[in-house]
């Protein structure tokens, strides 16, 4: 079962631009920076069965190879996405093993954030944290760890120390890519205006306006439209989103607009912009939570992704990591708000996005949970998150 994440914590234009921008440069080859980022698409089948043997392969001739190492865990951390298998991610830990005992301070910094990717991939965020403060000790200059390390900031609520790791990545890389991280974290406190004002002059730069650009513009985008979105400017939001979606396939990209049709009771329109992407757990939670508004009860997504919860419950990690995703499926298939509220309490301990508190919010007033909706305010007060969508639950 994939752990991948439901709403932001993701970069995934932004990480290929921005490898393409400092590569030219002369720095670290691209990493991928989120488990929502498609590094390479293996299609299920024979075609699948040979690139795994030749992963499992390279493993045995290149363990001590950083390069080769990096992507062989790159390619396993692709394979655990459009498979919905988390036990991919462990093979992706695997591809580094020849670093598994080394200090940090004899690693090489690519291996060190390629490792902080996977973490962040199967949630051990406290593990990213260090692998990419190491990285960073050895390579100051590395964008992509920086911004990799704002994210993760950015998940767990820490806007202020997230603001100074989106400063270094406009320090290190192209200014482009520290603007919009500190816009992201603007909005997330409620400076709506200053992250759009931001957002939309990026776009509006000549040098981005090429076919080269596409996938930055689509990041960007994208980003605008989750702050319309905080900012409950719904039809603004739609746009947003409508504009991105002909600039390239991605499939954080569906799962975001996917979400965003859900919460505007628009759920006939989810299986259409879904039809293309891979069943991994999140695409099958959208699609199990559309059967379910569509009057569908026993939908084939709906089974299908309680079969994968069962089986991840049987592996000795259990629902760690899940919590999200399990309290959504508790929430919207299910019905059942009590178990929605205890693992949306789970989750917030673990990752403090807007969905997760979004997400609490819902759970606990369904379930009339006076202690849960207490929480959710300190969590609000501590995060400094201002969402409209959770101020219309009132």
């Amino acid at each position: 079962m994939s752990v991948q994440p439901l709403r932001g914590g993701r970069m995934p234009a932004l990480g290929l631009a921005l490898a393409a921008a400092v590569a030219s440069a002369g720095a670290a080859p691209h990493l991928p920076t989120s488990d929502a980022q498609v590094v390479e698409t293996l299609p299920g089948g024979p075609g699948a069965a040979e690139a795994k043997r030749r992963l499992r392969a390279s493993l045995g001739v290149s363990a001590a190879d950083p390069k080769a190492a990096v992507e062989a865990a790159s390619a396993y951390l692709g394979l655990a996405r459009t498979q919905g298998d988390a036990r991919y991610a462990g093979q992706a830990l695997a591809a580094l093993r020849h670093w598994a005992t080394v200090p940090p301070d004899q690693t090489p910094p690519e291996v060190l954030v390629m490792r902080a990717t996977v973490q962040q991939f199967i949630h051990d965020f406290d593990g990213a944290e260090a692998s990419l403060k190491s990285a960073l000790a050895r390579r100051p200059g590395d964008a992509q760890a920086w911004l990799t390390l704002a994210t993760i900031r950015r998940v767990r609520g820490r806007l202020a120390e997230s603001d100074a790791a989106c400063q270094a990545t406009g320090r290190t890389g192209p200014a482009v890519y520290g603007i919009a991280c500190l816009a992201e974290n603007a909005a997330l406190r409620g400076r709506h205006e200053e992250a759009r004002a931001s957002l939309r002059a990026l776009l509006q730069e000549p040098a981005l306006r090429g076919a080269a650009q596409a996938g930055l513009r689509q990041w960007l985008s994208t980003t605008l439209a989750e702050v319309e979105e905080l900012a409950g400017r719904p039809a603004d939001a739609d746009a947003a989103y409508r504009e991105a979606l002909p600039l390239g396939e991605d499939g954080y990209l569906r799962l975001a607009y996917a979400d965003f049709l859900l919460q505007q009771g628009r759920a006939a329109e989810v299986a259409p912009l879904l039809a293309a992407e891979p069943r991994s757990d999140a695409v099958l939670l959208r699609l199990a939570i559309a059967e379910t508004r569509n009057g569908q009860r026993n939908g084939a997504a709906r089974e299908e992704l309680a079969r994968r919860f069962d089986a991840a419950a049987q592996r000795p990690e259990g629902a760690v990591g899940h919590a999200r995703e399990q309290a959504l499926f508790a929430l919207d298939v299910q019905g059942d708000a009590r178990q929605a509220v205890a693992l949306a309490r789970q989750n917030v301990a673990l990752q403090r996005e807007p969905i997760d508190l979004l997400l609490l919010a819902r759970a606990a007033m369904a379930a009339k949970d006076d202690t849960a909706l207490a929480e959710l305010r300190r969590l609000r007060d501590e995060t400094g998150l201002k969402d409209a969508r959770i101020d219309a639950l009132r």
